[in-house]
């Protein structure tokens, strides 16, 4: 969903070429520039990535816990343990808010570096959207295609599972202009595809958020924002109607993250209670999950933001990650994949192998995921990649611009 290898400003930073010959270069440029990929933002967004695919492959491979428990009872056989051990899965919606603050501070990186060291640099909108453009919808494109054609072919194997909805040229438009939400429904099993809709809506109004920005600072923007939000949470969220100014709080506090960072001191350190505050927020957002999805996400965002402040503040240290920061590094490489085309592999797999009926073992479910996340990575080398590299063929040879 986020990508930390495009910021706003034009800054391809894992793809750019070495530079060969030494040229004069604004202080903020060359600090943007400087700024590449970072250990926790990639980790972080491959501990997503896994939560949201395994939450939703528990749901159509597995019984629930409570139709589990009710036939199980407290008999402790190796299929019980494993599938007890999975009860924080319940929350695994959990890693979208996080996925939008992770996307918030990625796109405003760039800008917010470059803003800190001329406070009169402005965002090539232009260049902007047509590299939002290349990055998103090639992979979104192949992703619906993928979607319809193992849909089609788990519709050929009834009873139909009921995750599948309508696979017709109507929604494959609203899903391809990423109107789902407001003008229909997600295409056929791929419900993942509601927050990619509100992916694209945040890019859209981005370069607004960034003028605001110059103009009364990030605090005032986010303030502003979070009124938006608690308005278009009562007006249109309430009524079904999902629209990026229902979440835009959660992907302005990464926005906020990214520019306060710009602005501190290199070696600032804030209080290490940030964690504590960050573990409260996401306690309540899993109490709140209880009475809505909806509440959780908000909470969930303000506790991943505290814990994202300060987890940043370690960096790439020389040493080097380790080992599961590594391994969660290298999933979040490809995590845009995996998050697109999950559901439609689940569904197939549980037509195929169960008549898409739900099972009472769990160890299925470890099965379709070790089937998924190597598919997503086929997909993000033949398709995702290039895209990146198309979208990254649009940098524009100033990136910084006087006003």
């Amino acid at each position: 969903m986020s990508d930390s290898a495009l910021d706003a400003a034009g800054s391809s930073l894992p793809l750019s070429p070495p530079r060969t010959a030494a040229s004069p270069r604004a202080p903020s440029e060359a600090r943007a520039d400087s700024a590449g990929k970072e250990h926790v933002i990639d980790a972080m967004r491959g501990f997503a990535a896994l939560l949201v695919a395994y939450f939703h492959c528990r749901q159509v491979e597995w019984v629930g816990m409570q139709a589990f428990h009710q036939s199980v009872g407290h008999a402790f056989s190796l299929n019980a343990i494993a599938a007890y051990l999975t009860f924080p899965i319940a929350w695994g919606s959990a890693g979208v808010p996080i996925f939008f603050v992770i996307s918030g501070y990625c796109i405003h990186r760039g800008g917010a570096l470059r803003l800190a060291g001329n406070p009169a640099y402005r965002l090539d909108t232009g260049n902007f959207w047509v590299r939002r453009f290349a990055r998103i919808y090639p992979v979104l494109l192949a992703a619906l295609v993928l979607t319809f054609a193992l849909d089609w072919f788990s519709l050929q194997l009834p009873p139909v599972n009921h995750k599948i909805r309508e696979i017709g040229l109507q929604a494959f438009l609203v899903n391809l202009f990423s109107l789902q939400g407001v003008a229909g429904k997600t295409f056929g099993s791929n419900g993942a595809l509601w927050t990619l809709s509100l992916e694209v809506q945040f890019y859209a109004i981005y370069p607004l958020l960034f003028a605001l920005r110059r103009r009364i600072g990030m605090t005032s923007v986010l303030a502003i924002v979070a009124v938006i939000n608690v308005v278009s949470a009562y007006v249109l969220e309430r009524h079904d109607i999902q629209f990026f100014t229902s979440y835009w709080f959660s992907w302005t506090l990464g926005a906020w993250i990214a520019d306060a960072r710009a602005r501190s001191a290199p070696h600032a350190r804030s209080p290490v209670w940030l964690y504590a505050l960050a573990a409260g927020f996401v306690a309540l957002g899993c109490a709140a999950f209880h009475f809505g999805q909806y509440g959780a996400f908000q909470l969930w965002a303000i506790g991943f933001a505290f814990y994202l402040y300060k987890a940043l503040e370690r960096g790439n240290a020389d040493r080097g990650p380790a080992f599961g920061m590594r391994l969660l590094s290298r999933l979040g490489d490809f995590s845009f994949s995996l998050y697109l085309i999950h559901l439609p592999i689940f569904v197939l797999l549980s037509s195929l192998l169960f008549r898409s009926s739900l099972q009472m073992s769990i160890w299925p479910s470890f099965g379709y995921m070790l089937v998924a996340v190597p598919a997503a990575y086929v997909f993000y080398r033949l398709v995702e990649l290039p895209a990146m590299k198309w979208s990254a063929s649009f940098k524009p040879k100033a990136a910084l611009k006087q006003a």
